[in-house]
This record gives structure tokens, C-alpha cells and sequence, in this order.
């Protein structure tokens, strides 16, 4: 592999482009490309998605030779340089521009398990049920309107590279997403506190598939997605918690009604 071209300016073109990336949701979409950063996010996204530019500094490169194996363009990147796209304090040296994979309702069929979240807008929870809706063999993460971006950095870090692992599509409105997938047979499960039923009162057997909805950390669902969908259900807790996080309820659901053979 020929040797990385170096950069050494903040304010070449390249690093303005990919600093821009990681800052704006609306460029993202725009370009379909993102910036991940991180010694193992990077190799791993890259076994999902196409890595179309790689930087890293001499010191990564030193802790992981197999970098300069990736493909794409690669840089060597001075250390300054680095701070600038980096989206946290320190950082691991390592940062790469991948396109997005474009994933639509082909994704959706009958017999799946599918993920739904409506207005989840931090990237901490929307990457973490991403991450478990692959871990616990669900088909595809559907994303609403007024969830974060899964593809900005913060989502990217807690989804650990799921993202490009499991298909993750955008659906604009839930109750209209819902009806379309009751259509096909699948049936829709509100995840809601009040005017629900405990989880073992539904079961786990659904052949014509199954979509779990989850909504916003702080209010949950809106009316109108959970009047959408067949029934509601919660998860049984004892009288010391009031609630759970979004992240960490929409995991035990997801774990709940996890595939077969899991």
C-alpha cells in the first residue's frame, strides 16, 4: 500500500470537510457520508460500510499497524490536526469518513422483529438500543421523526458499530410507520407506563412479526402511536423506581422478545 499523504493544517479542505461532518446531521444527509473516530470503532464500521478516508496520527499508527491494511484514502495526521476532529477531549488518533448505508422499507418484512423509536433524542440511548437491537437478533431499528442522528459521533460511539450492522431506517411519522407495518401483519407493541399490560401477559410468539416501539426519555410515546399500535405493555417494576432509562427499557424489551435460538 502506498505511504499516507500527511496533513499537517486545521484548515485543510479535507479536515474542514470531515470536522464539518461530524458537527451537522444535515450535512451528513446531504454528502450520505459520516465521521467515526476511535482505534476499534474505525476497523469495525469498516466491515459494514465503505471506508472511503482514513486519518490517524504516527502514535495510533504505531498501536495498530493493520490500520495502514484498511481501505480508502489514508493521512497521516499531525496531533493538532486530530484535536480538531476530535469530539471529546482526548482522543485515539483515528478517524474515518464512511459513506452511509442507505437502507429503506425493503428492509421491513413480515415475520421480522423490528425496533421503533419516536422522538429518542439522546445519542447515548439511540446508539445503546441500536447496539442491542443487533445483539438480540432484531431484523432492522426503525427511527421516526425527532430521534438523533444514528450516524453522529456520540450515537456512533454507543452503538459500538451496530449501526452498519443491523439496517436502520427512517420513517418520518410513527403512527403512520405503525399502520403500514400492521398492514403487513406485523403486529405493533406500544412500550408505555399507563394503560398497559405487564409483559408477561403478552407473550413472545408473534409469526406474523413483531415491532416494539419505544419513545422519548423524558414522556415516553406520544397518543397517537400508542392508540396506532395492537396493544401496550410495560415492564414490571417495584415501587422504588419510577421509570426506566430509554436506553436501558427499550434493551429489556428487546431482550424479552429477542429472536429465536438466542
Amino acid at each position: 500500500m502506498a505511504q499516507a499523504c500527511s496533513i499537517t493544517s486545521r484548515e485543510n479542505a479535507k479536515i474542514k470537510y470531515a470536522a464539518h461532518l461530524a458537527a451537522s446531521a444535515a450535512f451528513r444527509q446531504q454528502e450520505q457520508c459520516f465521521l467515526a473516530e476511535g482505534l476499534k470503532l474505525c476497523p469495525e464500521l469498516a466491515k459494514g460500510a465503505v471506508l472511503k478516508e482514513l486519518y490517524y496520527t504516527e502514535q495510533a499508527l504505531q498501536k495498530a499497524p493493520a490500520l495502514a491494511q484498511l481501505p480508502g484514502e489514508q493521512y497521516l495526521i499531525a496531533p493538532h490536526v486530530a484535536e480538531k476532529l476530535a469530539d471529546v477531549g482526548t482522543n485515539q488518533g483515528v478517524f474515518g469518513v464512511f459513506q452511509t448505508p442507505q437502507h429503506g422499507w425493503e428492509c421491513i418484512r413480515p415475520g421480522g422483529r423490528f425496533l421503533a423509536l419516536e422522538r429518542v433524542q439522546d445519542p447515548g440511548n439511540v446508539g445503546t438500543l441500536i447496539r442491542s437491537a443487533a445483539a438480540f437478533g432484531f431484523d432492522a431499528v426503525l427511527l421516526a421523526d425527532g430521534c438523533a442522528s444514528p450516524f453522529a459521533p456520540k450515537t456512533l460511539r454507543a452503538s459500538m458499530g451496530a449501526a452498519v450492522r443491523v439496517p436502520v431506517v427512517a420513517v418520518g411519522e410513527l403512527p403512520a410507520a405503525v399502520q403500514r407495518l400492521r398492514g403487513m401483519g406485523v403486529c405493533c407493541l406500544a412500550a408505555a407506563l399507563y394503560r398497559s399490560e405487564p409483559l408477561s401477559a403478552v407473550g413472545t410468539d408473534f409469526p406474523g412479526g413483531l415491532c416494539v416501539a419505544v419513545g422519548s426519555e423524558g414522556q415516553g410515546l406520544r397518543d397517537e402511536p400508542i392508540a396506532a399500535c395492537d396493544r401496550a405493555v410495560r415492564i414490571p417494576m417495584t415501587d422504588r423506581a419510577e421509570s426506566l432509562n430509554a436506553g436501558i427499557a427499550g434493551s429489556v424489551l428487546l431482550w424479552h422478545f429477542r429472536g429465536a435460538g438466542l
